[in-house]
Formats: C-alpha cells, sequence, structure tokens
C-alpha cells in the first residue's frame, strides 16, 4: 500500500480520530479505527521473550539468553534465527510489536541493565541488533530499536540529562541505531531520558539524523510514560504515545492543532507513519496470515534451538586442562551453589517472562550423567538472593487445596469482589473490579525447614502481613519513585521475621491497599532461614573433596542486576568468593560457572580449574551448560564486554548525574578504547573466549591500498592445532597514531567465523565497512575519511593480536 492510498485514508479522518491513533488505547494496545479497516496491534516486552499483553504466570512463554548472551555469540546467522523464534512466540501470543532489540551499550559495568544490551562496542552491537531485526520482521512482526539514544544507565533515568561531544554521539551511540534502520527496523522507541538538554521524546535526535539522513520511515514510539508535554513533543518527530488511554496527546493535542501550536501536517505524517506500520504487520485491511505461523516450530525443535544458544554464548574464561569433562572418567561429580537448583535465567523488570520449564544447571548435570556417575548437591552458604515470591512447590490454596496462592480483590468494606486461585505470590496486574480497594494473596504455607523465616509484601501504600493471624508487618509504605519498572514490576519488598516449625502448615495472608498513582503489583515472599555460612562452607569442601570432580555456580541477584536500580559494585553477593576458593582448594578439578548478566569480580579465578560464563541463559539453561562441561558442544562464545579485575581498574564507572547531568567525559573512550588509553590491564579482554582445541594464525591478505568510502577485505587463514573440531572468531582492529583528529588507541572494525577439523586449515574472510574508517566532524557537520597509513590489526580478542600490517587509504 503506498503513501497516496495512506493519505487517501488519512483523508476520511476528521483531527479528532487522526489524534486519537496517536496514543495507545490499553497498556499494549495501539487504537484502531474501523472506518478505515485499522485493527488494534499489539505490542508486548522483549527482548528474552515475549511476555504478551499481561503479567500473568499461567501464560507461559519461552525463554531466551539474555541480550549479553546473544552479543556474546559473534554469531548473526544464529540470532537471526532466535529473532524467528521471538516472531513465532509473538505470533502464537497475538502480538504484531516486540520491543526489542535493545540498542545501548556496556558504557559502564555498574549499569543495572548490562543483561539487556548487547555490548561495549558500536559495531557489535550493531551487527547483532541487526541480526535480530531482520529475523523478527521477516516473519511479518515488528522490531523496536530501543532506547532512542544514550540511555545506558538506569540512575535517575527518567531525569538524566547525559552530554557529550557531537562526535561521540555520532560514531559511539548512534551507530547501532543506525545499523537498525539499514535492516529496515519498522519501529524506533526514545528514551526516558534527555541528551543535550532534550528529553527524547521531544528531541530533534527523532528528526535528524534519524527521520532525515537515514531514511527512517517507521513509527518514533515513546517509552512507557515518557510523553510528558504536549506541544513539545507532538512538534517534535515522536509518532506514537504510550501507553494509553490517558497521555498528555488526547483532546490536549487536538487544541494545540486548531491553536496553531502543532502543525495538522505533523499529526497527519505521525498518522501516516502508524498506517504505514499497520500495513506491515497485517493491521490494516483485510486480514491476512502470518508468516511467523506457518513457519512456527515444534517444542522439540524450539528447545534445541533455545539448548544451542545457551551453549553458544558461554564463554570459557579460562581452563587449565580441566574442561571438557570425560563421563566415562567420573564416578562422583560436586555440585555445589545456590545458583545451581535455583539459577537467574533471566534479569529483573519489565523484560521479565514467566516460564515453565526451566532446565536447571543441576537437573542438565544430573541427566548427563544419569546411570554414569553420582551427582552430589551442597547449596553452600545463601548467596544474598531475596525471599522469592510465595509458589506451587511450598503453598497451597487455603480454598481449593490446589497448589498456588488465593488472590482476592476487596471493597473499602473488606467484602469481597474477585477471587481467583493463582501459581505464584507476585501479582502485579490483579483484575481490579469497580470499587476496588484492597488486593489480598492468602496461601497455606508448608515449611520443611524449622528455625527463623524472612516473609515480606511488596506493594506501596497501607500494607499489612499475618501469620497464623500474627501481624509481622502493619504500616504505610509510600512510593518513593515514578519509575515505571519499580511501580508496576518490581515495587520494594519490606520484610519482617517469625520462627517456624519444620512440618506444621501456617495461614499467610498480605493485604494492600490501592493508592493513586501507584499501580496494583503486589508480592508476598517468604525464605527460609539461612543455613550456617562456615558450616554450609564446610559441607561443600567435604562434598568437593571427595568427588572426582567439583562444579561451583555462582551468580549475582535481582538486588544487583535489575531495571530501574544501577550496581553499588561488581562482587558477588554473600559468601559466594569465599565459597569458590574452599572448594578449588579442596579439588583442582573445580568448575565455576558464572551466571551473570554482565561482569562480575572473580577473586579467585587463578585459583579454579576453569570458569565458564554462561550468563542468564535461559530456560535451557541446564542443558546447554551440560552440553558444554561434557563436551557435547564448545562453548562458542566471546566476550562482548571487557571485564575489569576489580572495579576500581575500571576506567568507565559513572552512572550517577550531578545537578541532573551525566557527562560523557570519555567521549568515544568506553570499553576497550578506555582500557587501552588508561594502559591498564583487564581481567579479560572484549572478545576473549576460549574453545576445546588450539588455533595458527597461518597467513593474512589484505589490500596495501584503499580509496576512501570502500570497503575494506582482510582475509585470514588459521589452521585448527588441535584434537577437536572448533570454531575461531577472527578479529579485525584498526588504529591511527599519527590522526590529526583524536582517535582510539585502537578500534574494532569487524569479525568472522570459521570452523575447522583437527589438522585443517579455514580461510575467514572479514568484511570491514567503510564506516569503521570514517569520523564525524562536527565542523563539517558531517563523515570524513582521513587519507593516510592505518595500523591493521588481526587477532582472537582486544588485547591478543597475532598480525600487524598497514593499509593506506587514498583521497578521492
Amino acid at each position: 500500500m503506498d503513501d497516496l492510498t495512506l493519505d487517501r485514508l488519512i483523508g476520511k479522518l476528521s483531527l479528532p480520530q487522526k489524534v486519537r491513533l496517536l496514543t495507545g488505547v490499553t497498556t499494549w494496545r495501539t487504537a484502531g479505527e474501523p472506518a478505515i479497516g485499522l485493527r488494534e496491534m499489539v505490542t508486548s516486552d522483549g527482548p528474552a521473550g515475549v511476555r504478551g499483553e499481561s503479567w500473568d504466570e499461567r501464560r507461559t512463554s519461552v525463554l531466551l539468553p539474555s541480550a549479553s548472551a546473544l552479543g556474546a555469540m559473534w554469531d548473526e546467522e544464529l540470532v537471526e534465527r532466535l529473532g524467528g523464534l521471538l516472531a513465532t512466540e509473538a505470533a502464537r501470543k497475538g502480538v504484531d510489536v516486540v520491543l526489542a532489540p535493545t540498542l545501548n551499550l556496556h558504557r559502564s559495568p555498574l549499569a543495572g541493565r548490562h543483561f539487556e544490551c548487547f555490548s561495549e562496542d558500536p559495531e557489535l552491537t550493531g551487527r547483532t541488533g541487526a541480526a535480530l531485526v531482520r529475523g523478527v520482521q521477516a516473519l511479518g512482526v515488528a522490531a523496536t530499536a530501543k532506547h532512542y539514544v544514550a540511555n545506558d544507565s538506569e540512575t535517575d533515568r527518567l531525569t538524566v540529562d547525559v552530554r557529550m561531544s557531537e562526535r561521540a554521539l555520532r560514531e559511539v551511540y548512534l551507530a547501532p541505531f543506525e545499523a537498525a534502520v539499514e535492516a529496515g527496523v519498522w519501529l524506533v522507541m526514545a528514551g526516558y531520558n534527555a541528551v543535550g538538554g532534550a528529553t527524547m521524546t521531544a528531541s530533534p535526535l527523532l528528526a535528524e539524523p534519524l527521520k532525515g539522513e537515514w531514511g527512517f520511515d517507521g513509527v518514533a514510539v515513546s517509552d512507557w510514560a515518557a510523553v510528558r508535554t504536549t506541544e513539545e513533543t507532538g512538534r517534535a518527530a515522536l509518532d506514537l504515545a504510550m501507553p494509553g488511554p490517558e497521555s498528555p496527546w488526547g483532546a490536549a493535542l487536538v487544541r494545540a492543532v486548531k491553536d496553531g501550536l502543532v502543525a495538522e501536517e505533523a499529526v497527519d505524517d505521525k498518522v501516516r507513519r502508524l498506517l504505514r506500520l499497520a500495513v506491515r504487520v497485517g493491521a490494516l485491511g483485510p486480514r491476512r496470515p502470518r508468516r511467523a505461523r506457518v513457519a512456527a516450530s515444534r517444542s522439540r525443535d524450539t528447545r534445541a534451538l533455545l539448548r544451542r544458544a545457551a551453549s553458544a554464548g558461554s564463554v570459557l574464561l579460562s581452563n587449565r586442562g580441566v574442561l571438557p569433562l570425560d563421563p566415562g572418567g567420573l564416578s562422583t561429580v560436586a555440585v555445589v551453589g545456590a545458583h545451581a537448583a535455583v539459577p537467574r535465567v533471566q534479569g529483573g523488570g519489565s523484560a521479565g517472562v514467566f516460564c515453565s520449564d526451566v532446565v536447571t544447571p543441576l537437573a542438565g548435570i544430573r541427566a548427563r550423567l544419569r546411570g554414569r556417575a553420582r551427582v552430589v548437591h551442597e547449596p553452600g552458604p545463601s548467596s544474598g538472593a531475596p525471599p522469592a515470591p510465595l509458589d506451587t512447590d511450598r503453598c497451597v490454596d487455603p480454598a481449593s487445596g490446589a497448589p498456588g496462592v488465593l488472590l482476592r480483590v476487596l471493597d473499602a468494606a473488606g467484602r469481597e469482589l474477585y477471587s481467583q486461585h493463582r501459581l505464584s505470590g507476585r501479582q502485579l496486574e490483579p483484575d481490579l473490579p469497580p470499587g476496588a480497594h484492597t488486593v489480598e494473596i492468602d496461601a497455606v504455607l508448608h515449611p520443611q525447614r524449622s528455625g527463623e523465616w524472612t516473609f515480606g509484601v511488596g506493594g506501596f501504600g497501607r500494607m499489612t502481613l499475618t501469620v497464623d493471624e500474627h501481624t509481622l508487618l502493619d504500616g504505610e509504605f509510600p512510593g518513593v519513585t515514578d519509575d515505571p519498572a519499580v511501580v508496576h514490576v518490581t515495587p520494594p519488598v519490606h520484610t519482617a521475621r517469625t520462627t517456624l516449625a519444620a512440618g506444621h502448615p501456617v495461614r499467610v495472608v498480605a493485604r494492600r491497599e490501592l493508592v493513586p498513582g501507584r499501580g496494583r503489583a503486589t508480592v508476598v515472599v517468604a525464605a527460609p532461614p539461612e543455613p550456617d555460612p562456615a558450616t554450609a562452607v564446610a559441607d561443600a569442601v567435604r562434598a568437593a573433596r571427595d568427588a572426582d570432580a567439583a562444579i561451583v555456580v555462582v551468580g549475582t541477584t535481582e538486588h544487583s542486576e535489575t531495571e530501574g536500580h544501577d550496581r553499588a559494585g561488581l562482587s558477588l553477593g554473600g559468601h559466594q568468593d569465599e565459597l569458590v576458593r574452599a572448594v578449588a582448594a579442596a579439588n583442582p578439578r573445580t568448575v565455576v560457572v558464572v551466571n551473570s548478566g554482565g561482569p562480575v569480580e572473580l577473586p579467585w579465578r587463578h585459583d579454579a580449574g576453569a570458569v565458564l560464563l554462561t550468563w542468564f541463559p535461559g530456560q535451557e539453561a541446564g542443558a546447554g551448560l551440560a552440553d558444554v562441561l561434557f563436551g557435547l558442544a564448545e562453548p562458542g562464545g566471546r566476550l562482548p564486554t571487557t571485564w575489569a579485575a576489580a572495579l576500581a581498574d575500571a576506567p568507565v564507572t559513572r552512572t550517577r548525574p550531578t545537578d541532573g547531568r551525566l557527562d560523557y567525559a570519555e567521549g568515544l573512550h568506553i570499553g576497550h578504547r578506555a582500557w587501552l588509553r588508561a594502559g591498564r590491564e583487564p581481567a579479560y579482554w572484549f572478545g576473549h573466549g576460549l574453545g576445546y582445541t588450539t588455533w595458527e594464525y597461518v597467513s593474512v591478505e589484505a589490500p596495501e591500498h584503499l580509496a576512501a568510502g570502500e570497503p575494506l577485505t582482510v582475509r585470514v587463514m588459521v589452521r585448527n592445532t588441535g584434537s577437536r573440531a572448533g570454531r575461531e572468531v577472527v578479529q579485525v582492529y584498526l588504529a591511527r597514531a599519527d590522526s590529526a583528529v583524536e582517535r582510539p588507541v585502537r578500534w574494532f572494525a569487524g569479525y568472522a567465523a570459521v570452523r575447522a577439523e583437527p589438522g585443517r586449515t579455514a580461510r575467514a574472510e572479514v568484511t570491514v565497512g567503510p564506516r569503521a574508517l570514517r569520523h564525524w566532524s562536527a565542523e563539517d557537520s558531517g563523515w570524513v575519511t582521513e587519507p593516510g597509513t592505518y595500523r591493521l590489526m588481526v587477532g582472537r580478542s582486544a588485547g591478543d593480536t597475532r598480525w600487524e600490517g598497514s593499509v593506506t587509504v587514498d583521497d578521492r
């Protein structure tokens, strides 16, 4: 459907009808218009899964590895397939628009939403994001590049004003979005933050370079509740204000147009873009079958893909001949750590989904060794994780006796308006009938351990919590933030303790009175007594000493990696470092599995036999891990982010604004660029990752001269010098020491992956695009390629180059 046809449809609409289309009709739906055959379009959070329109634990979703794991794959074909899986899930749930990928960068290791972003590098992020976009949209579902732009940390994210040079903005932070537009992305989401004094929903950056220079013809949508003004955002190149039905647009925007404060032509352009999106997803005109429905995979195929993804994103940081483990040589394996039985498979915040079928590391290891070796699990000391919501493993509904909880909504007099059996004490969107005043969650808890239990209730306003009619909490808990992720998804939990006896059930009742503007999310949690740390470590050491090999699983918690909060440090919580050191000392064949979405300090990394990073690996966590541990799959990942040995070593860490401003004073120098500029050695460089074989870099072919604006092709011959087949990621870096403009010491320019059997060679062909050689000139307001000689480096990581040459760029 061409623009002329779209304009004829727009001509049939009155101004109020047009403006009505520009605000969501619900939290997750855009408005429809029967007069022109436009149906509502459904959006859903991503990027690790497609939740759908509601936070309902009964409506489960396929769960992919976190975006940081996808960034670690360095495999665009696999990422594209995972994008297709997201599209298939979207079709299953009736979703038209997936709110992914996140293209913000790993600027600081303290960023709380690290797990939702691909990498520290604009080139790698752009290539990975473009692959996901292609995979999603090939099946007729829209992808959304977010959060445009420089929304790289969480502290004061609703109001922070990010300041940086025009060159840094263009070369570093806008670059991944430009790559997404080149890939044909259908939506771009404007973030909460401001850049250069202008909030992103009213920023001139929406017009230029997004819609002008780049030619983006899709929809610029706001982050949820990011539109705070009428005229300013109405005049800007923002097209869709979400959520609805209430927003600063609506009737106020109609008045602004009638008063001449916003041009009606601007409204028409917004509607035209919305209709173009509707055509692309099949929401305008006769309903047509979804291509994604045709491509729907069987469950077995889906699980196989997710299992492969879990191993492909795993990064082997170090290995002293311990991995892979040979099941035939094992009689007893000690699996240690709380994360082994209860791993973190996804990050916290708005992108979360409910996944009913997680394979834990412990389950995956046991399945692989069943009938071959005995597996002993010792949880060790507490990891510092917050108490978990009530669930079907520990609780029953007091009304029906079914596993789970009873959810009730009461009026001001305490009369029941609504009740329902649910599976979790985490109820983020309970139905609220007219007159709703209080949300109640009621359950019978069956404690399996005696001692002091921790109970808690999360939400805002007046809340009470009783255990067997004994009041543990009763108070007013006012809101301290307007951040939607905190208000609606992760409300603060207030806790108290009481003593329980194992085998003696107790009745737990929590109530939350509803407060205008503070959502309805209500969370009830419980945790058993924590083990004595010294005893727990001693038990783990005993198990490790008696085993042929020990596998320790450590990781972060929802307190340390979640949307809405940045991290205070990089250390693992609880006594996990102590646990690793003790187990490694007891058994030299100790493998440490790190279950985190972003960098953590690993002070014991030289003590362990092997260190394997699995990120937040999705629902097939344990299956993919077992494949890697026992050699069925090679750990395929390479670090998408440089890891510091200690936070104090990291050259760029600041996430807290000063007087509302966050200055990106480092300019172009983030990630490996910053480490090289500072002359510091990290624990592990960007691009680092080991496999189960070794490689020789045999030869490199590269042109000696190159015309400005042309791509550069580097051909690298590598030989597999190990005893098994493997995959090598060949990386190319550039440098220019005598440049007339500021440059990084060296910067990542491209990569290619190859596979080879033992003793065989393979040729990697790395294409370095013209973008890698150009720089932004603020004086000329354009891109410039500086003629002269550039150093060309080929290697395995930013800190491990195997060949160096040069290429001279000739001025046209």
